[in-house]
C-alpha cells in the first residue's frame, strides 16, 4: 500500500516537496490532496502536479479520510496551529523546520502527537541525505577519532524576502537558516545537550536577527561554532574535526551531495527533478519522505533519525540564542 499524502499550503516549499515525492515509486507514495487558504491556489497547484483533490481550507484536508500523513509547508508561525489541526484529526504529520516558533509550542505539539497516537517529525531533510547517513556511519566507527570541533555556517542574502525579515512572518537568520547549522551540530554530537551556549548577533529594524554567531561547549572539552545570516552569502560549508582527521561538507551543507574525508572527496548525487524547483537540491526531500513511510510501516510515532527530543533541544537552544541576541516573537509572550 502506498503512503497517502496530503499537502498543506501551496507555496514554494510544498512545490519542491511534491516534485521530490515524484522521484519515489508511485506504488510507495501517492499525493491525495492539497489545501491552501485560497481554493484557486490549491486548484492551480493540484493541476500543475496532477493531484486529484484541492481544498480551500486546511480543515477540509484534515477531514479527508483517505489521507494518512500531512506535509505542513506553511510559514513557521503557522506550523503549530496547522500541525495540531491535523494531529487532532488523527493524521500523521511531517512539519517543516523549525518545528515551531519556540520550545513551548514544540512541547504542545509533541504532547498532541502522543495524545492522538500519531507520528510527528520535524522535516529536517538534511539528516536523511545519503551524505548525512555516511557522516553518521563515519562518526559511529570513529573514522576521524574523537570529534573535538564542529564549525558550520549558512548565509544567503534574503533581505528582499518578507518572510526572512518580518517578525510576524517568523523572520530572522536563526529560525530560517540557523536551524540547519544547529541541527548539524546536534547530529554530530548525537543529540547531546551542550554545557553552555553563547550567542551574539546584529538585529534589523524589524526586530529580528540579520546575522548571529553561536558558540557551544559540550562535555569533554568538545566545541562547536556556527554563524548564520540573511544579509550576506557565506561559504555555506561545514567541517568536523576529530583527533584522527576531518570530514568536510562542501557547500551546500544543508543539502549535501559530496563529502571530503581526510582529503578524499566522494560524490552522493540526488535525482533530477521532473519540474523546476524553487530551492537548491530539493529532490533531496525524497529521503525524509521515505523515512516517514518506513517509520509508519514499522508503527513508529517518531523517527530515530530526528526524534521529538532532538526537536525539543533544537527549539530550546534557539530560544536561548534568541534571548541572548534580543529577538522576541509574539509567540514568546503566551
Amino acid at each position: 500500500m502506498a503512503t497517502r499524502w496530503g499537502i498543506c499550503s501551496a507555496g514554494k516549499i510544498s512545490n519542491d516537496f511534491t516534485v521530490a515525492l515524484k522521484t519515489l515509486p508511485p506504488e510507495d507514495h501517492q499525493i491525495v490532496a492539497v489545501a491552501a487558504r485560497k481554493l484557486q491556489d490549491a486548484q492551480e497547484f493540484a493541476k500543475k502536479h496532477s493531484i486529484p483533490r484541492a481544498y480551500g481550507s486546511y480543515e477540509e484536508l484534515a477531514r479527508d479520510p483517505d489521507i494518512e500523513v500531512v506535509y505542513v509547508g506553511t510559514i513557521h508561525p503557522y506550523h503549530q496551529s496547522a500541525s495540531l489541526l491535523f494531529m487532532n484529526a488523527r493524521k500523521n504529520v511531517l512539519c517543516e523546520k523549525p518545528l515551531a516558533m519556540n520550545s513551548r509550542e514544540v512541547k504542545e505539539m509533541v504532547a498532541a502527537a502522543k495524545m492522538n497516537d500519531v507520528f510527528l517529525m520535524e522535516a529536517v531533510w538534511t539528516r536523511f541525505f545519503p551524505a548525512s547517513l555516511e557522516i553518521k556511519r563515519l562518526l559511529a566507527q570513529e573514522e576521524v577519532g574523537e570529534v573535538k570541533m564542529v564549525r558550520t555556517d549558512f548565509g544567503v542574502p534574503l533581505m528582499h524576502i518578507p518572510r526572512a525579515v518580518e517578525k510576524e512572518l517568523g523572520g530572522g537568520a536563526l529560525l530560517i537558516i540557523g536551524v540547519y547549522c544547529l541541527q548539524f551540530i546536534g547530529m554530530v554530537y548525537n543529540g547531546e545537550k551542550p554545557e553552555s551556549i553563547q550567542a551574539t548577533g546584529v538585529c534589523l529594524d524589524t526586530g529580528v536577527d540579520e546575522t548571529t554567531v553561536v558558540t557551544l561547549k559540550f562535555s569533554r572539552n568538545r566545541m562547536a561554532v556556527f554563524s548564520c545570516s540573511v544579509g550576506v552569502e557565506m561559504p555555506n560549508d561545514a567541517i568536523i574535526v576529530g583527533t584522527k582527521g576531518t570530514i568536510k561538507v562542501p557547500a551546500h551543507m544543508w543539502s549535501p551531495t559530496s563529502l571530503v574525508v581526510n582529503g578524499k572527496e566522494t560524490q552522493y548525487p540526488i535525482p533530477e527533478p521532473h519540474l523546476p524547483l524553487n530551492f537548491l537540491n530539493s529532490t533531496g526531500m525524497r529521503y525524509e519522505a521515505e523515512e516517514v513511510r518506513q517509520c509508519l510501516l514499522k508503527g513508529l510515532k517518531e523517527s530515530p533519525g530526528m526524534t521529538h527530543a532532538d526537536s525539543l533541544l533544537l527549539a530550546e537552544l534557539e530560544d536561548e540564542a534568541r534571548r541572548q541576541v534580543g529577538v522576541e516573537y509574539s509567540q514568546d509572550q503566551q
